[in-house]
């Protein structure tokens, strides 16, 4: 396969960045235009200080003059928009080359294709050929952090963390825990599962901006024994996390009660073992019950809402209207492989039209929560963060944040310029981005302050 190789930081990290700066300060919700919950300065600039973190942000003539900056202190990105690095909060990176892969719906899909592929992740010289790739692949679209599942081998996490460090990026990953109804040379036990996650977390949590999630591929693949293990693993150590998946399929909600005849429901079966609380997050959700939606606001979980996996597996619609009536923590998710694309953009773009169809099929009456602009890029920045626990340091350009930024061209392709021109607000300009960007969009991206330079394909 062809790979990335030469992936890098400049050395020098950025004093200032000129352009129009926009980042949200809180949840939007789902007014149409929320002025008391973004700042947008058309002709702005992004101050750092020497470690890569956040000074200040604003209008270019008060913080120049404030600062005292030079011309040569600032790179100049006029016309361009300068946002806060995308955070995907569900993604794979061992089925990065099985995306687009035809036909199945989730067991199905899983057996056909995602199994496969992730058996190869036993050789650390082929994951680390493949990490390069995938971490390469999630920044050229501007995902500067994400949550990520590896392989059920302990050398897929050890590959990932080593390519990634040397980035210095912010990421949450987990080997994947598995000792049931899954190939036998994907299986693991409660007791090499446990000693697997307890020699990553020594190695790895919290070494510089990486951080460790337990991470139980779903109910149907873990025994009773091993999610009492995730359980213990979860509550044992400060800051981790828990990833994994919940009703995201008919099939497997079916499956999953079977095997956990006496839980209230999927979610609650996680629930019994202590796996559902702050920095659990739980990917899909879509046919999460009242009931599920209230334990996942009660605890403080997340869901992560996967539009192109979601369609592209045929699996449902997301209810982002209770999503909305309940305050769940929530942010975005590629869920490459079964999603289809890296891209943030491609993301809201799906996300904007499963909120459109879930209302037309469900004939829903009163208040109406829509996927606005504003909220759309609140759920793939500030809101992913928040959904991370990571708010404190992620998401907008208050000071002491991290910098990790992107540089977004509003004119990349010719139909976005053309587009462009017909735009007369702030929103207009988002959805247009939203619905018609790529990764050709994506200018520059910066890691703590400095830029990121793509090696060769």
């Amino acid at each position: 396969m062809q790979t990335v190789s030469g992936s890098e930081l400049s050395h020098s990290t950025a004093r200032a960045v000129r352009g129009s700066v926009f980042f949200l300060t809180d949840d939007p919700g789902i007014e149409p235009d929320p002025l008391d919950y973004y700042e947008f300065y058309d002709d702005g600039i992004l101050v750092l200080d020497n470690d890569g973190h956040i000074l200040d942000a604003g209008d270019y003539n008060q913080i120049v003059a404030k600062y005292r900056l030079s011309v040569s202190e600032i790179t100049d990105f006029r016309g361009r928009f300068i946002l806060p690095g995308f955070i995907d909060t569900h993604i794979h990176y061992p089925q990065a080359e099985i995306i687009a892969a035809y036909g199945e719906q989730l067991v199905h899909w899983l057996e056909k294709y995602a199994y496969p592929a992730e058996s190869r992740y036993a050789d650390i010289v082929y994951a680390r050929t493949v990490s390069r790739f995938f971490l390469s692949e999630l920044m050229r679209n501007g995902v500067t952090t994400a949550l990520i599942f590896g392989s059920a081998h302990k050398a897929s996490i050890d590959a990932l963390f080593t390519e990634a460090d040397k980035l210095n990026l912010r990421i949450i990953a987990g080997k994947v825990m598995m000792d049931r109804n899954a190939p036998d040379n994907l299986l693991d036990t409660p007791e090499t599962a446990k000693a697997d996650n307890e020699a990553l977390i020594a190695a790895w949590h919290k070494k510089n901006r990486i951080q460790y999630a337990i991470t139980p591929r779903f109910a149907i693949t873990s025994s009773t024994e091993q999610l009492a293990i995730a359980g213990q693993l979860y509550h044992a150590h400060d800051d981790l996390y828990l990833q994994t998946h919940v009703a995201e399929n008919l099939n497997e909600i079916s499956l999953a009660k079977k095997l956990y005849p006496t839980a209230k429901s999927y979610l609650h079966a996680y629930a019994h073992f202590g796996l559902v609380g702050p920095r659990s997050i739980f990917a899909h959700g879509i046919h999460l019950t009242e009931d599920e939606f209230d334990l996942l606001a009660e605890k403080k979980a997340a869901l992560s809402f996967c539009p192109t996996s979601n369609l592209f597996l045929g699996s449902g619609l997301f209810n982002f209207n209770k999503a909305h009536q309940k305050n769940i923590l929530l942010g975005l998710g590629s869920d490459v492989g079964a999603g289809t694309s890296f891209s943030m953009f491609q993301t809201m773009n799906e996300a904007y039209k499963v909120v459109q169809l879930h209302q037309t099929i469900n004939q829903q009456s009163g208040n109406k929560a829509l996927l606005t602009p504003f909220k759309a890029f609140y759920l793939a920045t500030l809101g992913a963060a928040r959904a991370l626990y990571l708010d404190n340091k992620l998401g907008s350009f208050l000071p002491g944040k991290e910098g990790d930024f992107i540089v977004l061209n509003p004119e990349a392709t010719p139909i976005l310029k053309f587009r462009m021109l017909n735009t007369q607000s702030l929103a207009e300009r988002l959805f247009v981005l939203m619905m018609l960007a790529d990764d050709r969009s994506i200018e520059s991206v910066y890691i703590m302050g400095r830029r990121w330079h793509e090696g060769n394909i």
